[in-house]
C-alpha cells in the first residue's frame, strides 16, 4: 500500500509539473507578443527579441520531458494495479497540497502500538509461550488415582460378610521428572519471545519518530512557501514583467524574475510531494491511516 501511494503521489506531482510547464509556456508566449511588438516599434532590439524567442525552446523541452514523466508515473501506476486501460486513457486525481494539522508524537506512538501487525504479532507469540509453558507443566504433573467397590459377594473370610464395600487411592510416586526438558524449553521460548517483542516494540518507535520528522520538517518548510514565497515570487514577475513591457527592466531582469519564479514553484511541488510521501510513510509506520 505504501508503495502504491507513492506512485499515486509521484503520478499526481507529475502532472502538477506539467501544468505547471505548460502555464509558464503560455506566459512566456505572451512575454514574446509584446516583445515583437516592442521591436516593431523599435524600442527593442533585434538581439534581444531573438534571445527571448531562443529561450522559448527551454520551455517545451522542460514540457516534454514532463510529458514523458508523466507517462512513466502513469506506466508504473498501471503496473502496480495490474490494470491494462492505454496510458493516454489513464488519468489520476487527487488533492496535491498540504496540511499541517499534525498531532503530537506521543499520539502516533499510542496508535502504532495498538495497530502495528508485526507487534500484535509478538505479543501473541509471548501469550503463546506461556500457555505452551502452563501446558508443559501440567502434562508433568502428577494426579492421585481414586477407586471404589461395591459387591454382593464377600471378599473376606467372614461368612456373614454377604455385602462388602471398598476405596483405594493411587497416588505415583516422581522419581524422574520427563517433562523437565519440555517445561526448560518453553521457559527459553517465553524470554526469547519477550526479547523479540521489546525488539519490535523498538523497531516500532523508531519507525514512528523517523516519519513524524520527516514529516513535521516538510510542514516548516512548506509553510514559508505557502504564505510568502510562492506570493513573492509572483509579485516579482509580474512587476518586473510590466516594468520590461514599458522599457523600464532589461532583458536580463525579466529573465531572472522568470527563473526565480519558476524555481520556486517546482521547489513548492517537490515538497509538497516529498510530504504527501512521508504522510504515506508515518501511515506505514503506524499501521493505519492517520493522514489522510
Amino acid at each position: 500500500m505504501f508503495a502504491l501511494r507513492a506512485a499515486f503521489v509521484g503520478t499526481l506531482q507529475a502532472k502538477y509539473i506539467l501544468d505547471l510547464a505548460k502555464a509558464d509556456l503560455e506566459y512566456y508566449d505572451k512575454i514574446i507578443e509584446i516583445s515583437r511588438a516592442r521591436f516593431k516599434a523599435g524600442d527593442l532590439a533585434q538581439i534581444d527579441l531573438d534571445r527571448i524567442e531562443l529561450l522559448r525552446v527551454q520551455y517545451e523541452s522542460e514540457i516534454e520531458t514532463a510529458i514523458v514523466n508523466l507517462r512513466t508515473a502513469k506506466i508504473q501506476l498501471l503496473q502496480m494495479l495490474n490494470d491494462r486501460t492505454p496510458v493516454d486513457q489513464f488519468g489520476v486525481t487527487g488533492p496535491f497540497d498540504f496540511s499541517d494539522a499534525l498531532q503530537p508524537l506521543e499520539t502516533y506512538h499510542d496508535a502504532a502500538l495498538a495497530a502495528r501487525p508485526d507487534l500484535l504479532a509478538a505479543l501473541q507469540t509471548v501469550q503463546q509461550s506461556v500457555t505452551n509453558h502452563k501446558l508443559a507443566e501440567a502434562d508433568g504433573s502428577t494426579d492421585p488415582t481414586f477407586g471404589g467397590w461395591f459387591t454382593n459377594n464377600s471378599s473376606t473370610n467372614n461368612p456373614n460378610g454377604s455385602e462388602t464395600i471398598g476405596a483405594s487411592v493411587s497416588i505415583p510416586l516422581r522419581i524422574f521428572d520427563k517433562n523437565q526438558g519440555e517445561k526448560k524449553r518453553t521457559l527459553i521460548d517465553i524470554d526469547r519471545s519477550q526479547q523479540a517483542e521489546e525488539a519490535a516494540k523498538a523497531q516500532v518507535f523508531s519507525d514512528v519518530d523517523t516519519a513524524y520528522e520527516l514529516i513535521r520538517s516538510n510542514i516548516e518548510l512548506l509553510k514559508p512557501y505557502k504564505t510568502k514565497y510562492n506570493d513573492q515570487a509572483l509579485r516579482v514577475r509580474e512587476t518586473v514583467t510590466f516594468a520590461y513591457e514599458h522599457g523600464g527592466a532589461s532583458l536580463m531582469d525579466f529573465l531572472n524574475a522568470q527563473s526565480d519564479y519558476r524555481q520556486v514553484q517546482l521547489a513548492y511541488a517537490q515538497l509538497i510531494g516529498a510530504y504527501l510521501t512521508s504522510a504515506g510513510q508515518l501511515n506505514l509506520a503506524v499501521g493505519r491511516e492517520e493522514i489522510q
